[in-house]
């Protein structure tokens, strides 16, 4: 009897202390200290009815409800994963709002496209894409952002800053050359259709060796580039500096001399922490020898962050580029104890952080899945119809002519005062 009450004890104590465990891991994921609530938030509780007033902090971020103050940096993750992206996190994206107006995104990776459409931002403001290297992961809904925004209602140009490579085939420009030839023909069949302003796209490649350089200077915002490690040259990472605040994202890296030079300072230091070299041959099937070889020489594994961390010190230190679930954390924290005891924010799509000199704020926002494009910020222009390239003989035969059209055209035209004719 008494060991069965023993036993009893033991495992309601661990219970206890697991529960505990998890409870503060997923404060220190979110970014939050346990607190005792507010009056407000307590006196609410003791009330023998339901509230009816509103608790005093929101502890979620609904994208487009909230002002950003003139002196505070929005940064949201749009994509945090790996470069198999899956519904629960896009390859890398990250967004940034600034308090004078200006938005910029960081590296545009595959599926990242729609976390960027749950931001409610009119994509005449989401023009400007800084992207760390080619990797697909990196930049593969590029596409989707330069076309998709312009049938969202984009009329500015796109305009992309990215690294060189060792040969010129290895660079931005000639990566995003060809992305506009492959899209010829969906580019081809929108002309004369839409309002096409927002197709032309500004490509600003830079030397990918320039250490803290200067890439964009506009609006009193300074970003730099300075040169990253991974898989072949060209990789960079970058740092954006306003109104006394310092961004700072790594992109994919090894543990460079450069990051912990121009690192320093940041409010924000955004940097890949890739899942642990055993959790790729347990979960992935690869061998020790390629696990070790990207987990340690290509990317950065949890130690070696920590290391990075423990270095430079930001106020809000965020790991990347690894699947965030239950398990994974729990693997990955231990590494990054090994060589670090600061605060570090396991990132998430959809995380949130509001920046100023005096707090990081860290939530996660509630996206509206059935979100419609915001409407245009400048009038759109009319199609020229005479501009469209014509469809053969061949394919005005086959289509079938009904006359319900006109009567179509005929109610919009009277009903907006226009004249539009249909072309069958």
């Amino acid at each position: 009897m008494k060991k069965s009450l023993l036993v009893g004890s033991c495992i309601l104590v661990a219970a206890t202390f697991v529960s505990v465990y998890l409870l503060g891991l997923y404060h220190g994921r979110s970014g939050k200290g346990l607190t005792i609530p507010n009056e407000a938030v307590a006196a609410q509780t003791k009330s023998s009815v339901s509230p009816v007033k509103a608790l005093a902090e929101r502890d979620v971020y609904y994208p487009g409800t909230e002002d950003l103050a003139p002196d505070e940096m929005r940064v949201i993750a749009c994509g945090t994963g790996m470069p198999n992206a899956r519904p629960k996190q896009a390859a890398a994206c990250w967004l940034i709002e600034l308090g004078n107006g200006d938005k910029f995104i960081f590296d545009i990776g595959t599926g990242s496209a729609e976390r960027i459409a749950a931001s409610n931002i009119p994509y005449d403001y989401l023009d400007k894409i800084f992207l760390s290297h080619l990797h697909s992961d990196h930049f593969g809904d590029l596409d989707a952002l330069w076309v998709g925004g312009v049938l969202a209602g984009r009329t500015k140009p796109l305009r992309v800053w990215g690294p060189s490579g060792q040969e010129p085939k290895y660079g931005t420009k000639y990566a995003l050359e060809r992305m506009q030839e492959y899209l010829t023909w969906d580019v081809a069949g929108r002309i004369g259709q839409i309002d096409t302003r927002g197709l032309a796209i500004e490509i600003h490649e830079f030397d990918y060796k320039g250490k803290n350089k200067v890439v964009y200077q506009e609006n009193g915002v300074t970003i730099r580039s300075f040169p990253a490690i991974h898989a072949i040259d060209g990789p960079v990472s970058f740092s954006l500096e306003w109104n006394g605040l310092k961004f700072v994202y790594s992109g994919d890296t090894y543990p460079n001399k450069w990051m912990d030079e121009y690192a320093k300072g940041a409010d924000i230091l955004i940097h890949e922490c890739l899942y642990t070299v055993e959790g790729w041959i347990k979960f992935m099937g690869w061998p020790p020898e390629a696990a070790l070889q990207v987990g340690t020489q290509i990317h950065t594994s949890p130690q070696q962050f920590g290391k990075v961390m423990s270095r430079i010190k930001p106020r809000r230190a965020i790991a990347y580029h690894f699947f965030n679930d239950f398990n994974t954390i729990t693997d990955l924290a231990p590494g990054i104890g090994q060589t670090y005891d600061g605060p570090v924010d396991f990132a998430v799509d959809y995380m949130v952080w509001n920046v100023t000199k005096d707090d990081i704020r860290v939530r996660m926002a509630s996206v509206n899945e059935e979100v419609w494009p915001p409407p245009a910020v400048n009038p759109l222009i009319p199609p020229d119809r005479s501009a469209a390239i014509p469809n053969s003989k061949f394919i005005i035969d086959g289509g079938l002519h009904f006359d319900i059209v006109k009567e179509i055209y005929d109610d919009i035209n009277t009903r907006y005062g226009t004249n539009a004719k249909p072309a069958y």
